[in-house]
């Protein structure tokens, strides 16, 4: 009995580059498909249908110059398809709304309808713009990240992270700057048709899991940047020692400031208070710790800086809304897996 292909969606405009859009478009072709074609002779039958979708069907020129041909237009986009949005191709800071009307609002009806939606680089500003990020973690292109940060401050950007996984039902996917869409393609791949075909891809391509994240590209960006400089270097010290013991106090100290001062100029440069911002740099190490490796919960709880494992349990549930068992089981034996081909 044949199962029918998995629908992915790669919604297209002008302001995008031909490498993003089809190479996610290869890789999910790829899937199945390539690994019976190198070891066994013959290519299997395809998991995943790409196609290209925009406002309008006709063919344009992408940012760089190569061709697009949409297969489709959003209107007629099956209504099981997973969308997929590439990056925006503009400077930083550059109005969005008004420019991708249509596409912001056919974003937020098929989310609302059940859609996943995953985006590459700067794609997820058109999330933002549509209101999905309200109270949800994200992550976009490093020099995108402070504009998200200003524009949409209910979001908890994670400029760290080359991969996240927010929003209702887990259904809004992100993935960093640059090339980590290889990232965005493989979770796609393994979340929609199984671990074992997203390895396949990466084995064939010879694809490596962004471990290190975006952080060191994003942190000299991120510092200039940030307008209070005191503040920026609070940053710097706090990426480096959020385990610690009272790292809020230590960050006062550090900052030479009255507490009260100090803490009402983090919150206006990072959108967070201090304390948000450490326990956001805890659990996100938390989580690659549980992605990663078989320490157990207890261990990881005190590695990034709590002594209560309880009390970080319950914050973990709180804010990534699964307990740390059931994000290990989900995520992590996609992450180890993908980082060991």
């Amino acid at each position: 009995m044949s199962t029918a292909p998995v629908n992915i969606a790669i919604l297209v405009f002008p302001e995008t580059t031909g490498s993003v859009v089809y190479g996610m478009y290869d890789l999910f072709l790829s899937a199945g498909r390539d690994w019976s074609i190198v070891t066994e002779g013959r290519p299997s039958p395809e998991l995943i249908r790409p196609l290209l979708v925009a406002k309008q069907q006709e063919p344009f020129a992408a940012g760089n110059g190569v061709h697009m041909a949409p297969h489709t237009t959003m209107a007629q986009c099956p209504e099981n398809a997973l969308i997929c949005v590439p990056e925006v191709n503009l400077p930083p800071g550059a109005s969005l709304a008004s420019r991708y009307h249509e596409e912001i609002s056919w974003l937020k009806q098929r989310y609302a309808e059940g859609a996943v939606l995953a985006s590459a680089c700067s794609g997820a500003m058109l999330f933002a713009e549509a209101g999905l990020l309200d109270g949800c973690e994200a992550t976009t292109h490093w020099a995108w990240c402070d504009v998200m940060r200003h524009r949409f401050p209910k979001t908890k950007v994670h400029p760290q992270r080359a991969l996240v996984v927010s929003g209702e039902g887990q259904r809004l996917v992100m993935a960093g700057g640059g090339t980590s869409w290889l990232d965005l393609a493989l979770y796609l791949i393994a979340r929609t048709v199984g671990l074992e075909p997203a390895m396949q891809v990466a084995r064939v391509n010879l694809i490596d899991w962004h471990n290190i994240g975006q952080q060191p590209f994003a942190r000299l960006a991120r510092t200039r940047q940030v307008e209070d400089a005191v503040i920026a270097h609070c940053q710097i010290w706090i990426a480096e020692h959020y385990q610690e013991h009272n790292p809020v106090n230590a960050m006062v100290r550090l900052s030479g400031l009255a507490e009260r001062t100090f803490k009402r100029r983090f919150q206006q440069a990072t959108g967070m208070s201090p304390l948000e911002y450490v326990h956001a740099l805890r659990l996100e190490e938390a989580k690659q710790m549980l992605e990663a490796s078989d320490l157990p919960i207890e261990n990881i709880a005190n590695e990034v800086g709590y002594e209560d494992a309880a009390f970080f349990s319950r914050l973990f549930r709180r804010k990534v809304n699964l307990t740390p068992a059931q994000y290990r089981k989900r995520f992590g034996a996609l992450r180890k897996s993908l980082s060991s081909t």
